[in-house]
Order: C-alpha cells, then sequence, then structure tokens
C-alpha cells in the first residue's frame, strides 16, 4: 500500500506537469508567419499569469508557513527577504542568458530576441514547476483526494505557462519540434520535483523549507514576468492589447482554484 500511493502521487505530479504541452498546441492556430497581435497578447497573457501565481499561490503559501514556523512577524519578514533572494537570483541568471546586442539606431532591441525570452521563461517555470512537483507528491501521499484536486489545478494553470515558453521559441527558431522540446522540458521539472521528494527530500519536508522555496521562486517569476514578458509585449505595437492580456492572465489563474474543493 506504501509504494501504491507514492507511485499513485507521482503519477499524479506527471500528469499535472505534462498538461504544461497543452499550452504549446497554440502554435498550430499562429502560423508560421510572425503574428505581432497574437505574439503581443501571449506575452502579456503569460506575464499576468506568472505575477498572478506569484503573489496569489506561491506568495500567500510562503507567508502562511514561515508565519507557521516563526510567528507572524518573523513570518512576514522571512517571506520578505526570501523573496527578494529569489529576485537577485534571477537577476543573476539574467546575466548568465546572453542579451541581443542593440542595432544602431534601432529601438527597444533589447527585448528583440524571442529566443532569449521564451529560454528565460522555460528556467523560471522549470523553477516554478520543481517545488509545485513537491507540494503535489505530499499532498497525494498524505491524502489522495487533495493530491488528486491539487494535481487538476495546477494543471490548469500549466496550460497557460506552455503557451509562455512555445510560442515565443516557435517564432524564433521556426521549428515546431524546438518548441514542444523545452516545453516538454519545463514541464517535466514537476514530477522531477516529486521524484526527487519521494527519494530523498520527504524527511526534510517541513513548513519552513516549503516556506523558503515558495518565496524564492515568486520572486524569481516576478522578475522574470517585470523584466522580460511585459517589456517584451509591448514591443510589437500593440500596448493596449499587451496590458488587456497581462490583466486576463492575472484574473484567469485565480480560477483554477475553483477546481480545488
Amino acid at each position: 500500500m506504501f509504494e501504491e500511493q507514492a507511485l499513485i502521487a507521482l503519477l499524479l505530479s506527471f500528469i499535472a506537469g505534462a498538461s504544461t504541452i497543452l499550452g504549446a498546441l497554440i502554435i498550430f492556430f499562429t502560423g508560421s508567419r510572425k503574428n505581432e497581435k497574437i505574439l503581443s497578447a501571449s506575452l502579456g497573457f503569460a506575464a499576468g499569469v506568472m505575477l498572478s501565481v506569484s503573489f496569489l499561490d506561491l506568495w500567500t503559501e510562503s507567508q502562511a508557513s514561515l508565519q507557521g514556523h516563526a510567528g507572524e512577524r518573523w513570518g512576514i519578514l522571512l517571506a520578505v527577504i526570501f523573496l527578494l533572494l529569489g529576485i537577485l537570483i534571477a537577476l543573476g541568471i539574467d546575466y548568465l542568458v546572453p542579451h541581443e546586442s542593440p542595432e544602431p539606431g534601432e529601438r527597444d532591441k533589447p527585448h528583440q530576441n524571442l529566443y532569449r525570452v521564451g529560454f528565460v521563461s522555460m528556467l523560471g517555470i522549470m523553477i516554478h514547476n520543481f517545488p509545485e512537483g513537491i507540494a503535489t507528491f505530499a499532498a497525494g501521499y498524505d491524502d489522495l483526494s487533495m493530491g488528486i484536486s491539487i494535481a487538476i489545478a495546477i494543471s490548469m494553470h500549466n496550460i497557460p505557462e506552455g503557451i509562455a515558453v512555445a510560442l515565443p521559441l516557435f517564432y524564433a527558431t521556426g521549428k515546431v519540434r524546438e518548441a514542444f522540446k523545452y516545453t516538454f522540458i519545463s514541464g517535466m521539472a514537476e514530477p522531477l520535483g516529486a521524484s526527487i521528494a519521494f527519494l530523498i527530500l520527504r524527511p526534510f519536508i517541513n513548513p519552513f523549507n516549503l516556506g523558503a522555496i515558495f518565496a524564492l521562486v515568486a520572486g524569481i517569476m516576478i522578475y522574470i514576468a517585470i523584466e522580460e514578458l511585459i517589456p517584451s509585449s509591448r514591443q510589437y505595437g500593440h500596448p493596449r492589447l499587451a496590458l488587456f492580456a497581462t490583466l486576463a492572465g492575472i484574473v484567469i489563474m485565480p480560477l483554477s482554484h475553483i477546481f480545488i474543493s
């Protein structure tokens, strides 16, 4: 029974991670030529998704976990510290990923490299999915019905995350396989997190560690949304569309909680 429950929890995390691939299906509806309206809306929507997940899910979970461990004041302070540390980590990742050099006389070049935008989004979503996989496994291992509910909710909000990775990479390379490959990699960070939780981390999963991880991931995703996705979404001449798409991403993500009973 022990092994069966663990295998079911691992399967739930795999299904949740694999749902990221569904977001990549958008490339079959966009055509091979770069559609700037779709690109602007998709990048804005992805930014909204990341901001919503960071503030409404990861931050609230982090604060609750750390307050439960260290009390109200210290919990808030620790959550802020780990959030800022996550932003600094994202800043370091940003320096490691090459920027496209601006062309003389051209505007907005720092965000023109779609391959870079897609790659950085993939890194951010991988880092986000990893602790999410740990949480899905822990919930499914402890309570199967709760694990199923959480896996469904995560699957719903992994779909727009797949869009954030697949669309920029598809337009940058023109290759469907390339877009699907990196989207798949970002999604598989979820079952990887679950597997490591099962094999190694079970004795170390506690409110403090989970709270710290969630705050770190929130900081990383906030940085990516503000520094990469929002400027990229607005550079194609449709700033109002990009704004509405960002707001839509922020609004739609909490709806996934409808599936958590």
